[in-house]
């Protein structure tokens, strides 16, 4: 990235310092135990993998049928600053180029070179308040756009890896005071079903980057309107505006830091956006349930316990940070897209809905999300005639 006086318009390092101080510590956890939360969620990793690939009959490009070995992409077993390392990684290739773009414009600026040093300590904070915040909560995630480093290992194939936040699955399952492996084994189910994704559908990652990079490429709002945005958010957050409802609806003021920076053709870049992201989540959330009863014993317990707390924050901090943050979308993108999955399955069978990863053109839009029989019409009578 380059360099207006040898300032970037976000600090990186000092949003990775914020966030490691900032995020609450993790369950008290001897080290033999540790180890072996480590070991166990790797061994559940790798059966998953199988059970994974049973299921939705999907293999990566050169596989010879189940059980054969699946591409390189690593399964990394991290603590919260681990996770938070990763993801300021992932966000500064993601943002590179509209950083770029802004710097430029700042540098034009007469004193820019001078508030883009302090500008981009301040930016760093930001973000890692806003990372130690979800640094506590993610299970798991399979992250794909941070390059490839000793640190963070990636796939051969310019692929992502598998994280799995050892603390934060410990934490939730003595919260919910489930069947500690029947919980890691249902976690590692839904987080291999997005690593199974990606790699067998070798141009998802592309794609999904692309239309990141097509929503960041129409953001033409100078960085003073930026931080006046996301100061508004702020600040809406802080005076208590009405906030997302427990059934993680919107409620009728506040809105996210992605609603801020929006324009016209941003609304329709993010509408595919959502659309794929409720397919990937929806997916996981299916094939996790279609295989759990087959293989954790306590599944149905588990389920009830999670969805219970998923709908509901910890209290008015959590839930106002989640409206901000437009994680009560992610909410929805779970509920709605297993459904879509559900309704196709049925419909067409597994082998009919996978005609979802033939290209982007076969993706649901967000009207077939909510309306699979339109997606099945479309797809179906296409390819079928």
């Amino acid at each position: 990235m380059t360099s207006i006086g040898g300032a970037e318009m976000v600090d990186w390092k000092l949003a990775v310092a914020t966030a490691t101080r900032l995020v609450r510590p993790g369950p008290e956890v001897g080290r033999d135990e540790a180890r072996a939360v480590v070991a166990e969620l790797r061994r559940h990793a790798k059966t998953s993998e199988e059970h994974v690939r049973s299921f939705t009959r999907m293999t990566p490009p050169g596989a010879e049928g189940v059980g054969a070995a699946a591409d390189d992409t690593p399964v990394l077993v991290v603590d919260r600053p681990g996770w938070i390392r990763a993801n300021v990684a992932g966000f500064r290739a993601v943002l590179g180029p509209l950083l770029e773009k802004m710097q430029e414009r700042r540098g034009a600026v007469p004193g820019g070179a001078v508030l883009g040093a302090v500008g981009g300590k301040v930016t760093g904070v930001e973000l890692g308040m806003l990372l130690s915040f979800l640094a506590s909560r993610v299970l798991g995630q399979y992250e794909t756009f941070a390059p490839a480093t000793r640190e963070l290992p990636g796939s051969a194939s310019g692929g992502g890896r598998l994280l799995l936040v050892a603390p934060n699955i410990v934490h939730v399952e003595r919260e919910l005071e489930v069947a500690p492996h029947d919980f890691r084994l249902w976690v590692c189910l839904h987080e291999e079903t997005h690593r199974t994704q990606f790699a067998a559908v070798p141009w998802l990652r592309d794609h999904i980057e692309g239309e990141i990079q097509t929503f960041l490429g129409e953001t033409e709002i100078d960085p003073a309107t930026l931080l006046e945005r996301l100061r508004e958010a702020a600040q809406s957050f802080a005076g208590g505006r009405p906030e997302a409802g427990a059934d993680g609806e919107e409620g009728r003021g506040g809105r996210s830091i992605v609603d801020l920076v929006q324009t016209p053709a941003q609304r329709e870049i993010l509408g595919r956006l959502t659309a794929v992201m409720s397919l990937l989540e929806g997916h996981a959330d299916y094939v996790m349930d279609g295989v759990g009863p087959q293989v954790v014993p306590t599944v149905a317990e588990i389920r009830e316990k999670f969805q219970q707390r998923r709908a509901s924050g910890a209290g008015r901090l959590d839930v106002a940070l989640r409206k901000l943050l437009g994680l009560d979308a992610k909410l929805r993108q779970y509920r709605d897209g297993e459904r879509f999955v559900r309704a196709v399955v049925e419909e067409v069978g597994m082998d009919g809905f996978n005609r979802v990863w033939t290209s982007p053109n076969t993706l649901p839009t967000k009207a077939e999300i909510a309306k699979p029989a339109d997606w099945v019409a479309r797809v179906h009578r296409r390819t079928d005639s």
